[in-house]
């Protein structure tokens, strides 16, 4: 109980440093992290290497899907490609209804990216589909987190469910069925529902802008200047497009199992000898490449440099210029991002996810509402979703040894929604929806968090609704 009241001090100090006395963001995340440490009575050489670990493990693969995904919608907003999509969007669907086309399509490009992948492809659109129809930019921008959120915490095969529904012997394609059931009005209910409440709650937040501290500002175009509409979205797309071919390859061939390498190790004249195998047939290697955000962005960035560079009669040094302004506007954004990761490491190993194990090891409750709570706990202490979930399930897991697979299912579903629950401080999702959004800690608690929190209860809710006619 005493490391949870270290947890919450932290956090509280944490707002204090950022909101009364501005001390920058990613500062404030380290110092912190430190305090924490020395509060939950790390030794004081471990803290600085959990920071470390916690910020190289996050922006290991972030600093390339972050970077370059920066510079593809850079390209294609400097093209004018941003605009045309905009623009054939507006008239397509008409004003009135722009909210719920960009929720639909968050929606299908998130069953096929990551979270933050989709956060970078989709703002520069987003951003030009709110001027051009003149609505503030978080008008759409909660509909679209909210189809991103949804399918991260539902849906395989996001890593989380995927590796939940390992864990708990669930059917992957079962998971994705029942998913899909809990998903549709969950995404409704925090998309377009909670954005009406949201605008009355936090109106500071629903203003126009021209331009994005983290993304710039976008160029007036005329129609006729820009690239088409099929080649600006194919563009756009082209990660999305190269995941969902692997994804749907692995799902055909691989049982919905995402072709990786395998490691393992052995003794050899007293030493450790690590082997790593990769698949043995070209076609399996290929979707394993094409398959990972990092991959999948490398070539799509250079599918863009063509398309919405020297396609579009760009000289060098313009494309440069859009690279370089790309980078500019988001490093501090991926300086943020290693700050939560770091504090959120230090929480781990510091033991906190133990202490809450400790705490449900005899509880009563029905066992899809204790695991709920279990990952809603872990998810507000540690901050990841996907450590939280599979802390979750782990914990869940001798729970199931006589029930059928359905209820296996929705145990995957149940914790999923959990793990989404109450995004805060120590989540590097918060950090990307203030940043992105332009707003402050209090307008970010008072928007991203709620909005996390819809999706956790509403999710739940649609479990347990289904637990009673699924046995």
């Amino acid at each position: 109980m005493l490391d949870l009241l270290v947890l919450f001090g932290g956090v509280l100090i944490l707002l204090l440093m950022i909101i009364k006395f501005k001390i920058n963001t990613f500062v404030s995340l380290i110092v912190v992290s430190v305090l924490i440490g020395l509060g939950l009575g790390m030794p004081l050489g471990q803290i600085p290497v959990s920071i470390q670990n916690g910020i190289g493990s996050s922006l290991g693969e972030l600093a390339i899907v972050f970077g370059f995904g920066a510079m593809l919608g850079r390209l294609i907003a400097d093209a004018g490609g941003a605009y045309r999509i905009a623009r054939t969007l507006i008239d397509y669907f008409g004003k009135k209804r722009i909210q719920w086309a960009i929720m639909v399509a968050s929606f299908i490009i998130g069953v096929a990216l990551f979270f933050e992948v989709g956060m970078v492809l989709l703002i520069p659109i987003v951003f030009a589909v709110a001027l051009e129809a003149s609505v503030p930019l978080i008008y759409l921008g909660i509909p679209m987190t909210a189809g991103l959120s949804v399918t991260h915490g539902f849906l395989p095969p996001h890593p989380a469910p995927t590796a939940i529904a390992g864990v708990l012997g669930a059917n992957p394609g079962t998971v994705l069925l029942y998913g899909i059931v809990a998903a549709v009005p969950t995404v409704i209910i925090a998309g377009p529902v909670f954005t009406k409440i949201a605008k009355k709650w936090v109106p500071e937040a629903f203003v126009v802008k021209s331009k994005l501290s983290a993304f710039g500002e976008i160029k007036k175009w005329k129609l006729e200047e820009t690239p088409g509409f099929g080649i600006s979205i194919l563009t756009a797309l082209m990660p999305v497009i190269l995941m969902a071919i692997s994804t749907i390859y692995s799902i055909v061939t691989n049982d919905g199992k995402p072709y990786t390498a395998i490691t393992s190790s052995s003794i050899k004249a007293g030493k450790v000898v690590t082997i790593t195998k990769y698949p043995e047939h070209l076609i399996e290697n290929i979707m394993m490449f094409i398959g990972n955000p990092v991959s999948a962005m490398i070539l799509s960035l250079l599918f863009a440099l063509f398309t919405m560079g020297w396609l579009q009669r760009k000289d060098h040094s313009e494309i440069a210029n859009s690279i370089a302004d790309s980078i500019k506007s988001i490093s501090m954004l991926l300086l943020v991002i290693g700050g939560g990761a770091a504090l959120k490491q230090v929480l781990i190993d510091g033991g906190i996810s133990s202490q809450i194990a400790s705490m449900f090891k005899d509880s009563s409750l029905s066992p899809l509402l204790l695991a709920w709570i279990i990952a809603v706990i872990l998810r507000i202490s540690l901050g990841s979703a996907t450590v939280a979930a599979l802390t979750a399930a782990g914990l869940v897991q001798p729970m199931l040894a006589t029930a059928s697979p359905n209820t296996a299912a929705l145990m995957v579903l149940a914790i999923g929604a959990g793990s989404i629950a109450a995004s805060h401080v120590n989540g590097a999702g918060f950090w990307m929806f203030k940043e992105y959004f332009d707003l402050d800690v209090k307008q970010t608690l008072k928007t991203w968090t709620v909005l996390e929190t819809i999706i956790a209860v509403v999710g739940l809710g649609m479990v347990m609704l289904m637990n009673i006619w699924i046995h």
